[in-house]
């Protein structure tokens, strides 16, 4: 195998780690929340807003069921506004934090309802207001819930981003389908294949490791 070709492996690799890093991140920082306040939300709890969490609810569905291709394709012209194209890894960030968000969401909602409610009610009696229950209560409990719900997502992301990758996203799912169907190249489509189980083991160990971390008390 070339050097050229070999330096085009690299860089897809980096580029498909770099979409999946970023859209992670940023779907992290705003579905952890949403789930959070998916929950609290609802009737007979801490900010019990039934109204408000049947709207959420409802967005957070619809986010769930348009399928990831469609998706992509769906939201070009916002893509375009907030980085400039709709092809390229910066693009690709766009729908794959889109579909994450509300991934995530959900996850996170469902590690809070394994918590006892009697642990809620607990720190109620002791005059805990909602966001101390939210941050000292419900958050540290559902840790290791919530690093499964990561862990879950951003493996989901490595799978997307080569998804992405054949309709100009970059990345592994570009240079699979450039390099190896197109031009009948076995040998890329099994390489690239390789990598992305590599990069999915490699996350899940991590974030099983996290996992067994946070639930030792």
């Amino acid at each position: 195998m070339s050097s050229a070709m070999l330096n085009l492996i690299l860089e897809a690799t980096l580029a498909t780690l770099y979409m999946v890093a970023v859209s992670g991140l940023i779907a992290a920082i705003l579905g952890i929340p949403l789930g959070v306040m998916l929950y609290v939300t609802r009737p007979r709890q801490i900010l019990a807003q039934p109204m408000l969490q049947g709207v959420l609810g409802v967005i957070t569905n619809i986010g769930r069921s348009v399928p990831f291709i469609i998706l992509m394709v769906a939201i070009i012209p916002f893509t375009r506004v907030l980085v400039g194209s709709s092809i390229g890894t910066n693009a690709a960030v766009v729908p794959l934090t889109i579909a994450a968000i509300p991934f995530i969401a959900r996850l996170v909602e469902g590690a809070l309802n394994e918590i006892s409610p009697g642990l809620v009610e607990a720190a109620q009696s002791m005059g805990a207001t909602p966001w101390q229950i939210i941050t000292k209560v419900l958050l540290p409990e559902a840790r290791g819930g919530i690093f499964t719900a990561l862990t879950v997502t951003i493996v989901t992301l490595v799978s997307y981003s080569a998804m992405a990758g054949a309709v100009g996203g970059g990345g592994l799912g570009d240079l699979g389908i450039r390099y190896g169907y197109n031009r009948f190249n076995p040998t890329i489509m099994l390489i690239t294949v390789a990598i992305l189980v590599v990069m999915v083991q490699g996350f899940q160990s991590l974030g099983d490791y996290l996992v067994r971390k946070s639930d030792h008390k």
